[in-house]
């Protein structure tokens, strides 16, 4: 095959051509098939909310109820958002029979539905007693014209357990008119778009794209099934997701039947990961990082370097780990965020394939174990929910298991964990660059025996290219929700193109890179690198300083030099 352009030959670019197709694609489709009058109907619910707080010094019900119907302007609730949610949709919940998963009988869809139907009505009196009592409340509190401050708390109190009971009853109400849906088909259909969307890229980068398209379907049909287990109601309690069971699932027929040699074309772990990574971008915006002021950024921004040098340095001069790429790796997979900076920063080192499956193993491990004890620790202390949410987001590896933890706390909890990782995976691109320069300049020259001209070519030829998407999405995306505003950007951009598609797409990329790390990983080929236990205990050492410096800066900015902030979010 004639040599393609450079633009064309790399993983990394091609990364950054599909993300950025899926992104422009959904943006056209969602700007063009918006709600009707959605503008016109967000100035309506504003004038409605700012007439009703200068009236009350709390949110009155009238103000609630104008909030809940800006929430349901939403592009994905239109033609478009629907046909992308069947497209991309995954196994639902299941309890006891795996194949209501994909489709209820007649029998258990109609006894699921009357159960249902119970719940709702059991709600439904629910909030019809709490918005008597808010009623109450208010009213007592406008004849005081809201003078007296216990009047005042009383109303507000009532106000917000009735609007939680609506909330509840909704969401029953939402799942009893949930539709049988047959989802087989639409997954085929996926399956058929994603080969059609990586098939370019596997013919410029030289490899068989009938190898692909084979060993992919038995990929694809991993992941459906990491999904299916991880959608099981007690695997779901347990915070055991799909991302734990594609691996599970991978190790398993690596291990034990061996991968087929038709299904290795097919593992692209790095590359399903990249462009996940590319879509990300979109979701990490610059004007959220300000909104949780220098609190938050110091949090991120400063402890994840001093802990990721600290780790790295310690693993050097104390464990004396040979493989310093696999100690880099270990380190900024656990002091950033997890996969995400694993990738980047073993793309960065020139990292062997095993040294960043060790390193995302761990980080899987501890994950699954952090987001289930850290909140319970963090409940029994009595810490308060901005403290806790901190915490959560500066030291929990996964963005998924930073909300499931920070939302066992409370609403103000979880907004501060996920801005935080939000800020913190900002550093991807500039760890990544950081590790590109330090081994190009530093280690590779001391390491070889030649002379190693280094460079800004060879930094660039070191650097991560698909980071330059990542930034480029969240840039682009910065720029595109500030010039729609807050309101309109919520009904275009986070409840339509991030909401509505890329999330549930790079939901499936991260699902077949977790099974294609899997299935290419064998526990023989790690042995050498679990000598002595000394990538265990870099971890471990690592994580428990980035536990204690993380709570200790996140109590000093949050409480002592920046209190206010704490106090208004």
């Amino acid at each position: 095959m004639k040599k393609s352009h450079f633009l064309i030959s790399h993983e990394d670019y091609w990364s950054i051509w599909i993300g950025g197709f899926v992104l422009m694609v959904g943006l056209f489709l969602f700007f063009i098939n918006a709600p009707k009058d959605y503008v016109i109907q967000h100035e309506k619910y504003e004038a409605i909310q700012a007439e009703e707080r200068a009236k009350a010094p709390f949110k009155t019900i009238k103000w609630y109820d104008a909030f809940r119907s800006k929430q349901k302007i939403k592009a994905s609730s239109e033609t478009i958002g629907k046909f992308f949610k069947k497209l991309t949709s995954k196994p639902s919940s299941w309890n006891s029979n795996p194949l209501e998963s994909f489709h209820k009988s007649a029998l258990n869809f109609k006894d699921a539905k009357k159960e249902l139907a119970i719940k709702l009505v059991n709600a439904v009196e629910e909030t019809k007693l709490q918005k008597r009592l808010a009623e109450e409340t208010q009213v007592t509190a406008a004849k005081s014209k809201f003078e007296n401050i216990k009047f005042n708390m009383d109303a507000e109190i009532a106000i917000e357990k009735w609007y939680k009971s609506r909330d509840r009853a909704d969401k029953i109400r939402s799942k009893s008119n949930a539709s049988n849906l047959f989802k087989v088909g639409w997954m085929l259909l996926w399956f058929v778009i994603l080969n059609i969307l990586f098939l370019p890229g596997i013919y410029y980068l030289g490899k068989k794209r009938s190898a692909f398209a084979k060993g992919f379907a038995f990929v694809f049909l991993i992941a459906i099934l990491a999904y299916l287990f991880g959608a099981q109601v007690n695997m779901k309690a347990m915070g055991i997701g799909y991302a734990a069971w594609a691996i599970i699932l991978g190790l398993l027929i690596s291990n034990t039947l061996g991968t087929p040699e038709w299904v290795k074309p097919a593992l692209q772990t790095s590359w399903f990961i990249k462009t996940g990574l590319v879509l990300l971008g979109a979701e990490v915006l610059f004007n959220k990082v300000l909104a949780i002021g220098l609190p938050g950024i110091f949090v991120a921004w400063v402890v994840t370097p001093v802990v990721l040098i600290s780790t790295y340095m310690f693993g050097q001069k104390v464990l004396k780990i040979k493989s310093k790429t696999l100690n880099m790796v270990i380190s900024a997979d656990m002091s950033v965020c997890g996969v995400s900076a694993a990738v980047a920063t073993a793309a960065a080192c020139n990292a062997k394939k095993e040294e960043l499956t060790l390193a995302i193993g761990l980080s899987m491990t501890f994950t699954s174990v952090m987001m289930i004890i850290l909140p319970m620790i963090i409940k029994a202390l009595g810490m308060p929910e901005v403290l806790g949410g901190a915490w959560i987001g500066g030291t929990i590896d996964a963005t998924g298991a930073v909300v499931a933890a920070g939302e066992f706390l409370g609403d103000k909890a979880l907004s501060v964990a996920a801005t935080i990782k939000m800020i913190q995976n900002v550093l991807i691109g500039i760890i990544a660059f950081g590790v590109a320069v330090y081994f190009t300049a530093k280690v590779d020259v001391d390491s070889s025996t030649e002379k190693v001209k280094v460079g800004l070519s060879e930094i660039w030829k070191r650097f991560p290219k698909f980071i330059l998407g990542f930034i480029g999405a969240s840039i682009l995306f910065t720029l595109i929700y500030v010039l729609l505003g807050d309101n309109h950007a919520y009904t275009i951009i986070d409840q339509g193109v991030i909401g509505g598609l890329s999330k549930n797409v790079r939901g499936w990329l991260f699902c077949l890179a977790f099974v294609s790390i899997g299935l290419s990983t064998n526990f023989v080929e790690l042995k050498y690198h679990f000598s002595g236990g000394k990538p265990l205990i870099l971890y471990v050492v690592g994580q428990i300083f980035n536990l204690l410096l993380t709570l200790l800066v996140a109590y000093i900015m949050f409480y002592l030099v920046f209190p206010d902030v704490a106090t208004n979010l």
